[in-house]
């Protein structure tokens, strides 16, 4: 069951500000750092700047510790997402008949041209 909480102006620009930055909802933004925050709580060896830190490139993912694993869900998920620059990229080669992708075998497939467009 959905509940309500007020929280301080302050606190909800910056929840806004990261579920955008994020590509997540206010409740999923919210939910996210309450999952972080539970797991910084219960473990001793949960280091928050070392998984931004992986997230940022700076430190090899293989160096984080079995808590801090928790950043392949944020990693993942952000993969998953195609952002505008890399659809307007792919949307212009598609329309210039250029390679958009690699097949299973390793070969450059390409758009065929639309004559319509």
């Amino acid at each position: 069951m959905a509940q309500s909480v007020k929280l301080p102006d302050d606190i909800m620009a910056l929840v806004r500000r990261e579920a955008e930055l994020n590509s997540r909802s206010v409740a999923a933004q919210i939910t996210h750092w309450i999952k972080i925050g539970r797991a910084a709580e219960s473990s001793d060896s949960f280091n928050f700047a070392r998984i931004t830190a992986a997230l940022e490139g700076r430190l090899d993912t293989t160096d984080l510790g079995e808590e801090e694993c928790v950043w392949l869900d944020s990693f993942t998920k952000k993969m998953g997402e195609v952002s505008a620059v890399e659809h307007a990229f792919f949307t212009q080669r598609r329309s210039l008949g250029r390679g958009v992708g690699i097949d299973a075998a390793g070969n450059i497939v390409r758009a065929e041209v639309d004559p319509g467009a």
